[in-house]
């Protein structure tokens, strides 16, 4: 396998198969994307390549999500992060770096916070976790259109555009489609919509307890997780680092993927 060919995988987990990518040789990269119905590995799709150039990176897909598997529990937010310690056990990696964005960023503070010594280095983008009240676009969640999909990910990818909106959509689509991916998320849904529950797994009281050299990254712009959070994130975490990208709203990966690709190899390197 060569450094920037991404290989399309499946681990046999506890609850069955989880679709991960991956690419390159090197010190284990665990990337983690964020909600959102047709989010999954691939949503890392301009960041992969470019890391994979140093790194081992690997990207999989929640379970939960369409190609991620499925069980018929809810999943909350231990049961994320256990997700991670298991994927970790499954391909033998015993600790790696995590790369994670949004709701991926709210489960990898969890996983640091609770297992140290199974990370390397943290960067946290555009990270959840720091809120009890839900979005609405989770709490209003409907089961998207071929088209929306299509407008979702044109107003993501900031740019020149390097791929085949219409494939993509048509991909993503089909997927969302498969047989129990709409209960499946929807049960995702039901715990992060459940103010209890997200008040019991608010990382405000876990991160000053993160020791793990961590980089938080954010967009100025971004109207999902405002700033503020960026900002009490680094604040609360001791000895870490903040980088804010101007002119850029939440989807940092999407919208500043040579900056922040830049970015995670050199801090990944240090």
């Amino acid at each position: 396998m060569t450094a920037t060919q991404v290989v399309d995988k499946y681990a046999e987990m506890s609850h069955g198969h989880t679709r991960y990518l991956e690419a390159g040789t090197g010190f284990p990269t665990i990337l983690l994307h964020g909600v959102g119905f047709t989010s999954g590995g691939d949503s890392w799709f301009l960041n992969i390549e470019p890391l994979a150039t140093r790194f081992r990176v690997l990207a999989p897909t929640f379970i939960g999500w369409p190609l991620g598997g499925q069980v018929d529990l809810d999943y909350s937010y231990s049961y994320l992060a256990d997700f991670v310690r298991e994927f970790q056990d499954v391909l033998g990696i015993e600790r790696s770096n995590i790369v994670a964005h949004s709701m991926g960023g709210w489960v990898a503070s969890l996983f640091a916070y609770e297992s140290p010594n199974r990370v390397n280095k943290l960067v946290l983008i555009a990270s959840g976790g720091t809120r009890t009240q839900t979005l609405p676009s989770m709490t209003g969640f409907t089961p998207p259109t071929r088209d929306t999909i299509k407008q979702q990910w044109a107003e993501r990818i900031k740019g020149p555009s390097v791929v085949d909106l219409d494939k993509l959509a048509d991909e993503l689509f089909e997927r969302t489609q498969m047989p129990g991916s709409l209960e499946a998320y929807q049960r995702v849904l039901n715990q992060m919509n459940n103010p209890v529950i997200r008040k019991q797994y608010n990382t405000v009281r876990r991160l000053p307890h993160i020791k793990t050299p961590t980089l938080v990254v954010w967009g100025r712009d971004d109207t999902t997780h405002p700033l503020e959070m960026g900002e009490m994130t680094h604040r609360l975490i001791p000895g870490s680092k903040l980088l804010v990208f101007d002119n850029c709203g939440h989807f940092v990966p999407m919208e500043r993927p040579d900056d922040l690709n830049e970015a995670l190899l050199e801090f990944l390197s240090d």
